[in-house]
């Protein structure tokens, strides 16, 4: 917890001084209460959050010390007071240190109890979007050409941006649907079809990796606009281990992710969840 965000650190402490359930959900009704609204005209599909039972919609924007920003906003009291959470613990922090949060802090809130499995789904789907947003705006501050105040902002190689795109923060799944997996040198491409064996054959070529994870996970996508047209592989969990990243920013490391995959990303490949590690950093752990 205390590689937490100190705002956020104070929210989930305050949260936890709280006992009963159901006085953790009137808390979280408070937050909802307080959130400002979002304008009118942030409200697009490219800030809408995916897979929530609410709308949900989030904007992100740099100061000029390169620390993100966000608002947000809902039609739904209950989710906009988790996106409330998010947006008081999380604005005004240097985007590596919102890209470097886990998922499983959510646990330390203890909101499980008080929340449907979907909603539980919804706030984790609000920090993937808030850590993509992140990592777009300081790509785009990297090459110079100043931040966007919507957010919305394409990778270095100039394609579409890409949606639920993270930093080491995938949340784990357990239906083991479309995985596969590799690791020094030993090639399993089970379980994926045509676009996900070359992803994971264009990786294991270009980046000679330790261990390479490749999931597709397009199935819990369904009706999604990235699936429209497509073969139906369209949205990605991977995760990769190679000395090529040594001495690269987590941000760089994503670069060269997405520069190998552009092909993909141009016919029909719509969301990449990326965790990009060096052996160093995993035998560290």
């Amino acid at each position: 917890m205390e590689q937490l965000p100190p705002k956020l650190q104070e929210i989930i402490k305050l949260f936890q001084s709280v006992e009963e359930p159901k006085a953790k959900y009137e808390q979280l009704m408070f937050y909802g209460k307080n959130l400002n609204p979002l304008d009118t005209q942030f409200k697009t599909r490219e800030n809408k959050v995916e897979g929530c039972v609410s709308q949900v919609w989030v904007r992100a924007y740099l100061d000029q010390d390169k620390n993100v920003f966000y608002q947000a906003d809902s039609d739904s009291v209950l989710t906009k007071g988790l996106a409330a959470l998010l947006v008081n613990g999380l604005s005004g922090r240097p985007v590596q240190e919102v890209l470097r949060i886990s998922p499983d802090f959510a646990v330390l809130l203890g909101l499980q109890q008080s929340l449907t499995p979907s909603r539980n789904n919804g706030f984790l789907n609000m920090l993937k979007l808030m850590q993509r947003k992140a990592l777009e705006l300081l790509i785009e501050a990297e090459k110079g050409d100043g931040s966007s105040g919507n957010g919305q902002i394409a990778n270095d190689n100039s394609e579409k941006p890409v949606e639920n795109s993270t930093l080491d923060s995938k949340v784990d799944e357990d239906s083991g649907v479309g995985f596969s997996s590799s690791k020094n040198g030993e090639d399993s491409s089970s379980g994926l079809g045509s676009r996900g064996t070359r992803i994971k054959k264009k990786l294991e070529k270009e980046l000679s990796p330790i261990e390479l994870e490749v999931e597709d996970v397009s199935y819990q996508h369904a009706g999604h606009a990235g699936v429209r047209g497509s073969d139906g592989e369209t949205h990605f969990n991977v995760r990769i281990v190679s000395k090529e990243f040594e001495g690269k920013s987590l941000v760089k490391r994503h670069r060269l992710i997405y520069g190998l995959l552009d092909e993909e990303l141009q016919t029909g490949l719509h969301a990449l969840s990326i965790v990009a590690k060096t052996p160093s950093e995993v035998e560290a752990k």
